[in-house]
């Protein structure tokens, strides 16, 4: 009896085994942009640690009172120190490292000449995206919780395990402050959606994966600033970056979760909106590259 596999397809040929999801997780972790910066995700709270080191041996007459105290607050234990690499990671570096791995997905293919090649294995296009997109997100979590637990493992083994303190909350318990650190990160996660979204968008636009990249960074900068316009008024709550730092109200006595909601519905709604541009724009353009 004779099987009618589809016009045009191999016998045995199907869509979902194309492209396999741990080939291509493996494939990404041997490339050297993701060993540099998983490695620096890594050695940022060591980096920290060691400047602290230097620190506690100097003076505080810099007039820096409010770093200070800020600087007072890490050194007070795990959890807190935890904290302040996190809050001095969370505007730029993290930014920075979710756009790499995004941005550089679909573009660096096209600039090395392989993406018409992924293609006419035939990986059906829908796929080859949806493979991508979750292997980059994949190493953006990761990256997000090699900082947070190397800080955590590091700062408890240096100064101890300690309550969590901030100048935004009363001091609370470890067990709890370990909770509250876990919600920081879960809500991070979801704010990053949308330099996930926008990188990946413009790395099906353009063969460059450096123009994508940065230009995801150069339009969450560029949001930022306008974020800090106050004559905007209300046209403020309806920027991609107006929401990123509600993570503080996590950390308030009680909760403040207002915020965090709408900046998770605001994240949500702009990463949808980007991936589903991606996927229109990739699914009908021309691939020459």
């Amino acid at each position: 009896m004779m099987v009618v596999v589809g016009a045009g397809a191999a016998r045995g040929y199907r869509p979902s085994a194309t492209m396999p999801f741990a080939a291509e997780f493996r494939r990404q972790a041997s490339r050297r942009r993701t060993q540099l910066a998983l490695g620096f995700m890594v050695l940022l709270p060591l980096i920290i640690l060691v400047a602290f080191q230097f620190n506690s041996g100097g003076d505080d007459d810099n007039g820096n009172n409010e770093f200070a105290s800020l600087v007072d607050l890490a050194t007070s234990g795990g959890l807190n120190f935890t904290l302040f690499s996190i809050f001095v990671s969370a505007s730029f570096l993290l930014v920075v490292v979710v756009a790499l791995f995004c941005g550089d997905t679909v573009a660096s293919e096209a600039s090395w000449g392989s993406l018409r090649y992924l293609l006419a294995v035939p990986v059906p296009r829908a796929r080859l995206l949806t493979v991508k997109l979750v292997v980059a997100l994949a190493y953006s979590g990761l990256a997000l919780l090699l900082l947070a637990g190397t800080a955590l493992l590091a700062g408890t083994l240096r100064y101890g395990w300690s309550p969590l303190r901030s100048t935004v909350a009363a001091e609370l318990e470890p067990g709890e402050g370990l909770l509250r650190l876990l919600a920081v990160l879960g809500y991070l996660a979801v704010v990053l959606l949308v330099v996930a979204g926008l990188a990946f968008l413009l790395s099906v636009t353009t063969d460059a994966a450096l123009g994508a990249v940065g230009g995801a960074v150069l339009l969450w900068i560029l949001s930022s600033i306008l974020d800090q316009i106050t004559a905007l008024g209300a046209l403020r709550d309806f920027l991609p970056t107006h929401f990123s730092t509600a993570w503080l109200g996590l950390l308030s006595t009680p909760v403040q979760t207002d915020d965090v909601v709408r900046g998770c519905i605001s994240a949500i709604s702009y990463a949808t909106l980007f991936w589903g541009l991606a996927f229109w724009r990739f699914t009908r353009k021309d691939i020459t590259s």
